[in-house]
């Protein structure tokens, strides 16, 4: 695939509702850059509210790349990701604008940094038959044919099931063995000391979350939802499998009331996000920054570059 466009690069990352989206507006004026988004759900149309993608009022600030790429008909992957991603960043880099890459897929980072190794291209009929396939189905398929991928992945996610199972049929070898040989030295050398993590305390995280999934279905995220359906999206979609939408389908199938989709909707916002700073932990080599509960975008901002002048 080659080395990666020669482009001013600052990364941010780290759990959902810590405050990535504003430090990167923040970070993108002063630096008089863009934003580049890693994140595997604000690529589709449509899905606004439960994703948290930034509002038109942000993306009139300062541009942003990789939203609203695909409709959530269709299906996006991984190896999508890095060859649109790899043609922002040449345009950045030919454009000599900074690229602030803010998102909370881990995936899409490293495969974008460290490549994607030999995992086939997704086959849209085998696709469409998991889709339709019950997870615990898929889940059982996994277990028996690649246990060590089993043993990792996460199982309530139907889209990263779908992909590990679609792959090994496709190779009939382990999803395990698939992946490229990833490590944490593995970084691209202009990355280096520029890669950054905001990390805040349990409680504080716990509070943004729950503020947020309330924002969410005060904003319209049933509605959201309710339309993606009468548009044709199929409730099986990797699209709707979303965190957020998958509880409201649930719920439009009366399988429970609204307060207790929201409740669950905020239990498994902060499970996910003790799986992402898991992750990205042991995964990338960010320069965590410490985010009191009272700081402002701003201040975080400004603390960050200071990081980067003294790497300079």
């Amino acid at each position: 695939m080659g080395a990666l466009p020669d482009v001013s690069v600052v990364v941010l990352a780290g759990c959902t509702a810590s405050g990535k989206s504003e430090v990167a507006l923040e970070l993108a004026e002063r630096l008089d850059g863009e934003i580049v988004s890693v994140d595997s759900m604000q690529v589709y149309r449509g899905m606004d509210i439960g994703t948290a993608k930034p509002s038109p009022e942000e993306r009139a600030r300062v541009p942003h790349h990789l939203l609203d790429v695909v409709d959530p008909r269709e299906s996006f992957d991984v190896a999508r990701f890095v060859e649109l991603a790899r043609e922002v960043l040449a345009d950045l880099a030919r454009r000599g604008k900074p690229a602030i890459l803010c998102g909370g897929t881990g995936l899409y980072f490293k495969a974008l940094a460290q490549g994607l190794g030999e995992a086939p291209a997704p086959d849209p009929r085998l696709r469409a038959e998991l889709e339709a396939t019950p997870l615990a189905d898929l889940l059982r398929e996994l277990a028996l044919r690649d246990p060590a991928t089993y043993a990792r992945i996460d199982r309530r996610n139907p889209r990263r099931v779908i992909r590990a199972v679609e792959v090994i049929r496709l190779t009939g070898q382990p999803f395990s063995d698939q992946r490229a040989r990833w490590s944490l030295d593995a970084w691209p050398a202009h990355w280096q000391g520029r890669m950054f993590g905001l990390q805040r305390t349990p409680e504080d995280l716990r509070q943004r979350i729950e503020a947020r999934v309330d924002r969410m279905f005060q904003a319209g995220l049933v509605e959201e939802t309710r339309r993606l359906l009468d548009q044709g999206v199929s409730p099986r979609s990797t699209a709707l499998q979303a965190l957020g939408y998958r509880q409201v389908l649930e719920y439009l199938e009366g399988r429970r009331s609204l307060a207790e989709t929201v409740a669950l909707v905020k239990l498994r916002t902060r499970q996910f996000a003790k799986r992402q700073r898991t992750w990205f932990r042991g995964q990338m080599p960010l320069r965590w920054i410490n985010v009191p509960a009272s700081a402002t975008p701003s201040e975080i901002a400004d603390r960050i570059l200071t990081e980067l002048r003294r790497e300079q």
